[in-house]
């Protein structure tokens, strides 16, 4: 029976854990999409649609407003400001391995305590930002951000050091979500894919102005501060530039359609039917998510300093070499990014997974600082390339009124898991030694990413394979969470509030015994 919209009829998106990884792993191969229709009067059908074909991206560009540009020009700052801060580290970790007499072991335990707190504040910002809007949520979190940098700087013993990375890493957290739903949810739909590659590389953005931060105050062990006080400098000015912007649109377009008095009661009721619907869709994103970053830092955190150690490289031509991974990050995530709007978001991630396993030796066995440059730009360009999908993918992914919480929170507990990637990484170069152009008996740095990254690079490959897309779906007229509850069958709404009303009676009950 042939659908209103001419389109062939498919069957109805797949339920339950192994018939979605079924119908996913088949749909891989069939150029079509399978997408869910909602017609006018509500009704909903399944059809197979034909991708888009790619658009010229200048044209793409084009499409969004001086209003839209500046939504998403102050979230690929905010996500850009948030990867500077954290690189300042990781990039220095010997030079304050120096400064507090430690070993890079010791330091990288910073990374590692910042990776772990970042869910918790993916939990409170998101949440605030799906609560309250995306504009305060994110100015507080950026001012925060910067002074904590700075206090980072006045950190007199390791101990305190350890202390404020800690604390660092919870304001760290919220600013994913936030940053990626202002930045993508007024792009046109056809634009999303290029739009998600050029947001996703704020990170490496980040990433290359701390390494020219880097390179600019030299290799001298008190340099690393100055680096810091650039990157509070930056988060501050990023939280005062996003004033200056109004609120999100779809927080006040709820206000004029009757929204705008959203009770708590409400907002956590939804909440806890949306988990209670979802939690399988959270626990996908969470593995796909840790094998994710599991693949950035194991590839990019320890690089400088593998250069450095086994490949006898000194502090400026490293970080030349650094610089370059990082463009070509910028230069894949965008291009990667872009094609996925026409060969799907999975496809687009199996593939660049694959290519970056392919590069592997080519990665870790070159010498000297061009040939590591021309590699480590080409790895990249696979790594972030595969990264540049995501923003989007998670969006689209998400529940439509939690567009700020979920993509943060499932990002950051994934974060969580794979926080001690790069405190592994060099534990088992310092535990193994091979001979290298740094010497004879130089730490394995080469041999333990490749291995790992390898590993890591199949996970993404064989998890994409099997888990859902929904690449073009509409989510512009979106209410914000809270506002839905007359939308859900009213079955699910009175269990929910029946359990609420049994709670408090047996409290109350237990309280008079």
């Amino acid at each position: 029976m042939a659908t209103t919209t001419g389109n062939e009829p498919a069957d109805p998106i797949a339920k339950g854990i192994l018939p979605t990884a079924k119908q996913s792993l088949k749909d891989l191969f069939i150029w079509k999409q399978r997408v869910l229709v909602t017609s006018d009067t509500g009704e909903e059908h399944t059809e197979w649609q034909s991708p888009a074909p790619l658009k010229n991206p200048i044209s793409l560009l084009a499409q969004l407003s001086l209003r839209d540009w500046s939504f998403f020009l102050c979230g690929f700052l905010a996500w850009t400001a948030d990867a500077f801060d954290f690189h300042a580290l990781s990039i220095q970790t010997t030079k304050i391995a120096k400064y507090y007499h430690k070993s890079n072991t010791d330091i990288t335990t910073a990374i590692t305590l910042t990776l772990l707190l970042r869910s918790v504040g993916a939990a409170f910002f998101g949440l605030a930002g799906d609560r309250f809007g995306r504009k305060w949520p994110m100015v507080v979190n950026m001012v925060i951000l910067g002074l904590l940098q700075i206090a980072t700087i006045y950190s007199k013993t390791f101990q305190q050091f350890l202390a404020v990375r800690s604390l660092f890493g919870l304001f760290m957290g919220g600013v994913y979500g936030n940053a990626i739903a202002m930045a993508l949810e007024h792009c046109p739909v056809n634009a999303r894919g290029l739009m998600s590659g050029i947001l996703q590389q704020g990170y490496s953005f980040g990433y290359v102005l701390a390494a020219c931060a880097n390179l600019g105050v030299g290799g001298s062990t008190e340099s690393w501060k100055t680096v810091f006080w650039a990157g509070a400098g930056i988060s501050i000015g990023i939280g005062a530039l996003r004033i200056c912007f109004p609120e999100s649109k779809q927080f006040l377009e709820a206000k004029k359609a009757g929204h705008k008095d959203i009770s708590a009661s409400d907002f956590w009721r939804e909440t806890r039917l949306m988990l209670k619907e979802q939690w399988k869709l959270v626990v996908y994103c969470i593995i796909l998510m840790t094998w994710f970053n599991f693949y950035s830092h194991t590839s990019q955190d320890s690089y400088t300093t593998f250069m450095k150690e086994a490949k006898g490289l000194s502090n400026a031509p490293a970080t030349r070499a650094s610089i370059w991974m990082k463009v070509g990050a910028c230069v894949g995530g965008t291009i990667i990014g872009y094609t996925s709007q026409w060969v799907g978001r999975r496809r687009a991630i199996i593939g660049s997974a694959f290519m970056s396993g392919l590069l592997i030796a080519a990665w870790i066995l070159p010498s000297g600082e061009h040939a590591l440059s021309a590699t480590g730009f080409l790895m990249q360009f696979f790594v972030q390339g595969a990264w540049g999908v995501i923003p989007i993918h998670l969006n689209e992914l998400s529940p439509v009124a939690y567009r700020s919480t979920f993509p943060g929170l499932t990002y950051q507990i994934g974060n969580m898991i794979s926080s001690p990637s790069a405190q592994i990484v060099n534990a088992l170069a310092e535990k193994i030694f091979v001979k290298d152009e740094g010497g004879p008996h130089v730490k394995a740095y080469g041999p333990v990413m490749g291995i790992a990254t390898a590993i890591i690079a199949l996970g993404i490959m064989v998890t994409a394979a099997l888990g859902p897309e929904r690449r073009g779906r509409h989510f512009e007229r979106a209410l914000p969470a809270g506002a839905n509850l007359n939308m859900i069958p009213q079955k699910e709404v009175d269990i929910e509030r029946a359990e609420e009303v049994e709670r408090a009676s047996g409290s109350v009950h237990r309280e008079k015994i």
